[in-house]
């Protein structure tokens, strides 16, 4: 009898197991998808206030481009900007550092006051083998939570270099986890002609962008949910 009993009681421990898995697989997949829907919606409100702008820049010219997309953009608005570049990449840093002084010339408010310049590992250097890039990979991952952790930015506006895809990965899952609702914008680059990129192409095939830009009309109408902006540069 106390044999049976055990028994019944396995069975139901077993099920209320199964049944508590189930349902947290189903919240975390609803989640996801509630998440990759509203992503790929345009915002439906202006926050009155400046949002603070995570701007991650790259090697060869995905930095001048870059630039030129800042030179249009409501500076009061997208306030403070916080800059990023590979940790080798010490040009793109300084780009953003002159591009900033030539704010001040025009506003009179110093850069300290509105920018910040941070670093981050990159995934892989040109030329590095696959073996030792999986422990650089990782400490990339590690390093984009710890400056994901203390930025925590509302928007992030980037155009394809790697290092854009452990931030906004991890701004997704932010997203997920409801922690910042960080709104990415994607902006392809002029060099990409009838393909994506491979960041952008993961980006928008995850949903992962909120908006997702593209400076040559073939590209629109091969990526739908894309907006056509022209050349930028």
């Amino acid at each position: 009898m106390e044999k049976g009993n055990g028994c019944c009681f396995s069975i139901m421990a077993s099920s209320a197991t199964i049944t508590f898995f189930l349902i947290g697989i189903t919240l975390v997949v609803c989640r996801v998808l509630y998440a990759m829907y509203w992503s790929s919606k345009p915002l439906c409100k202006r926050a009155p206030q400046p949002v603070s702008t995570l701007i991650v820049l790259g090697s060869g010219g995905h930095t001048a481009e870059m630039l030129n997309v800042l030179s249009v953009l409501q500076k009061d608005r997208f306030s403070p900007r916080i800059y990023i570049a590979a940790a080798t990449d010490y040009m793109s840093l300084q780009k953003a550092h002159l591009f900033e002084n030539s704010l001040v010339d025009e506003t009179g408010v110093r850069a300290e006051k509105t920018a910040q310049f941070l670093q981050i590992y990159r995934s892989r250097e040109v030329g590095q083998s696959y073996i030792t890039s999986v422990w650089t990979t990782l400490l990339a991952i590690v390093n984009a939570l710890q400056l994901m952790i203390k930025i925590r930015p509302q928007v992030i506006i980037c155009n394809g270099p790697g290092t854009c895809i452990p931030l906004c990965a991890i701004a997704f899952l932010f997203k997920i986890m409801g922690i910042r609702w960080s709104s990415i914008f994607y902006v392809e680059s002029i060099a990409r002609v009838k393909r994506l990129s491979l960041s952008g192409l993961l980006l928008y095939k995850l949903r992962i962008a909120d908006e997702f830009f593209v400076q040559w009309p073939q590209l629109q109408r091969k990526y739908p949910r894309a907006h056509y902006v022209g050349c930028l540069m």
